[in-house]
């Protein structure tokens, strides 16, 4: 059995910029899958967001686009430290991306911290030490 792949199909006002704003992330797309309608952003081997000019999203369903002061969806990225939590949101803050939601601290075990892309898409970064959750609530049950 191969590896399961997620695509997260969203849609984008301005191609561009939007791509502008992930590269300044440190992240990277994916060529094959990269045109004037659509840009394959890579998270990971097998993790993409597929980022769709409205138009492009809007030839693959018939529902409305949702309006900005909606939410219908939060991405949650993985980080391998609480630094590369703050260093993603910040930088995404400082290039375009606006403030989502509370940073959350869960004791030593997680810290998440969120921010909205150009579109008003909402991200949460979050890192997760997996063996002090366990401890933490093997020490409450």
């Amino acid at each position: 059995m191969t590896d399961q792949m997620i695509f997260v199909n969203l849609p984008v006002k301005d191609l561009e910029a939007t791509k502008a704003f992930w590269g300044k992330l440190g992240y990277s797309f994916n060529p094959e899958f990269t045109d004037e309608n659509a840009a394959c952003l890579v998270f990971s081997d097998t993790i993409f967001a597929m980022l769709l000019t409205e138009a492009f999203y809007s030839s693959f369903t018939e529902k409305r686009i949702a309006d900005a002061a909606t939410s219908e969806t939060m991405i949650a990225l993985s980080a391998g430290s609480r630094a590369r939590v703050d260093e993603l949101v910040d930088t995404a803050l400082a290039s375009g991306g606006s403030p989502a939601n509370q940073t959350q601290e869960m004791g030593e075990w997680m810290y998440s911290r969120s921010f909205q892309d150009p579109d008003h898409h909402i991200w949460e970064i979050v890192w997760m030490d997996v063996e002090k959750m366990r401890e933490a609530g093997q020490a409450q049950g």
